[in-house]
């Protein structure tokens, strides 16, 4: 099984920006921390990260195509893009959104999320756990799937 993490925009200035929000980690160590727990459950991970919004809906419909999952953490453009909405509604596979932070607990703007209805779940509010639990949830699901 493989799963694309795609990350948007700002996130690779995790560890800087904001860190009494975000957290001390880079998105380079998150990464590391996720392949690692990629590795023992079995799983391939890919990673890609933009701060452009064609490239990370680029990287959606790639990933729909060469993956069986995509971890997604649009960050700002959770709040305002329909083209993300619009490429993960014509994925095969499933999107689970992920934050660093409880956007339901920050300012309104960020409360409303117009990819959630396409997306498998949501999973925000536990740092850069947020990814493990996604990869979790995808790894259960092969599981399952393999009557194991």
């Amino acid at each position: 099984m493989k799963i694309s993490v795609i990350n948007g925009p700002n996130l690779n200035l995790l560890g800087q920006r904001e860190p009494e929000l975000y957290g001390r980690l880079s998105l380079a160590r998150i990464e590391a921390d996720l392949k690692d727990l990629a590795d023992e459950l079995g799983v391939e991970v890919g990673f890609f990260q933009s701060n452009s919004e064609g490239a990370l809906v680029t990287a959606v419909q790639e990933a729909d195509r060469e993956a069986e999952g995509i971890i997604l953490n649009a960050a700002a453009y959770t709040h305002t893009s329909v083209a993300l909405l619009d490429a993960i509604l014509a994925c095969r596979v499933p999107v689970v959104e992920v934050h660093l932070t409880n956007p339901l607990a920050r300012e309104d703007f960020r409360r409303r999320s117009f990819l959630a209805q396409a997306c498998a779940g949501t999973i925000s509010g536990f740092g850069a756990e947020s990814y493990s639990l996604a990869l979790l949830w995808f790894s259960r699901r092969k599981n399952e799937g393999s009557g194991a």
